[in-house]
């Protein structure tokens, strides 16, 4: 892997006045380009077994949000790679999101990021180096609200858009946070509201208009800062962040993790402003169906569920919120720690039950 973005690579290209949307040159725009969670079981299903050192804290056997290398007794190193196609038109934005994203798995590990590198393929006849320099600086703006540089790369002439980062943390071994360690009896807290799927759809078909992509670039742009704080009270027991597979998705990754059941307050879950009307009408994301194909049948429904709640509750989160399992007597701290940071819609909205014979998650 190359160790520097090299410019000389994208030397050639477009002209800005002459290329096209950048949503337009991706099947599928933000996290919901990610493969579905069904699919993604089978290909991982006949992966053979690897030796596994003592010093891997955390790897890929609970789905977890990044790897965990321990170091030494004080040190543990977190490492993990997002990227995706573009979810917006605008470069910079694109860049921001992309790399706030891959920063979070970091903070949803408990740790603090130390620095990245970035990963960059671009259609160079189609974008021009102007547009791919903006991604570039979008993504380099985020690394500098985090305090960290982008210390290399790699780049490469793709058909569709794509940007993310390689991203490194440390965090204390006895700090690391895992999606699998909920209790039963403990509360579950979401950091961000939901919606940015159907945000995302509406864009892609022109339906959009300007408070709700300011609200859309909003939240998906703020960093999830609290989540070394989190990590640090000891009442707080698991935590992840809400991406690709919706919150249905990762309540379920902590449902099996846990080997216990997630129980949802409905009507207590955060949700974006104006996102249910637009689910309503019909700006789903086809990654939204496909999550919910992949493990619909782990959920029990309440009577009169609507197809827009359902939606919502598959619809794939691009730069999510924080997930939370902690202590009852954590809740005020949990909240209290978002609301110095400007998470101000987090809410407790579920608790951790024994596992029963039948839904892994049910919604209330």
């Amino acid at each position: 892997m190359s160790t520097t973005t090299s410019s000389a690579a994208l030397s050639t290209g477009a002209t800005a006045l002459s290329q096209p949307r950048l949503t337009s040159l991706s099947h599928g725009g933000g996290c919901g380009c990610k493969i579905a969670p069904g699919v993604l079981s089978d290909i991982l299903k006949g992966m053979p077994a690897m030796p596994i050192p003592k010093e891997l804290m955390v790897g890929i056997e609970t789905a977890d949000d990044a790897a965990v290398y321990k170091l030494n007794d004080e040190q543990a190193l977190i490492a993990t790679t997002d990227f995706f196609m573009p979810i917006v038109d605008d470069p910079f934005d694109f860049g921001r999101i992309a790399a706030t994203n891959a920063i979070s798995d970091v903070y949803a590990t408990g740790g603090t990021p130390i620095m990245a590198l970035a990963l960059v393929g671009m259609p160079i006849n189609v974008l021009s180096t102007e547009t791919i320099g903006k991604i570039l600086e979008g993504g380099a703006s985020v690394c500098r609200a985090a305090g960290i540089p982008i210390a290399g790369g790699h780049t490469i002439d793709s058909v569709e858009p794509i940007y993310g980062l390689v991203a490194l943390g440390l965090v204390h071994p006895k700090r690391v946070k895992r999606n699998a360690d909920a209790r039963v009896g403990d509360r579950l807290i979401l950091g961000k509201p939901l919606g940015v799927g159907i945000l995302s759809a509406a864009l892609k078909k022109e339906k959009l208009d300007a408070a709700g992509y300011a609200q859309m670039i909003r939240v998906t742009t703020q960093l999830n800062t609290p989540g070394p704080e989190l990590a640090a009270l000891d009442g707080v027991h698991a935590l992840t962040d809400v991406t690709g597979f919706g919150l249905a998705g990762h309540a379920l990754e902590i449902a099996r993790g846990a080997g216990c059941t997630v129980q949802v307050n409905w009507d207590q879950v955060p949700l974006l402003s104006g996102v249910r009307e637009l689910a309503a009408q019909g700006m789903v994301t086809g990654a939204s169906g496909r999550n919910w194909a992949g493990y619909g049948h782990e959920i029990s429904l309440p009577t009169r569920f609507s197809a827009v709640d359902q939606a919502l509750l598959s619809d794939p989160q691009t730069s999510g919120g924080l997930l939370v399992s902690c202590a009852p007597e954590a809740v005020q701290a949990v909240l209290a720690i978002f609301k110095q940071h400007g998470f101000d819609d987090a809410r407790d909205m579920g608790q951790i039950v024994p596992a029963s014979a039948g839904a892994k998650l049910v919604l209330l």
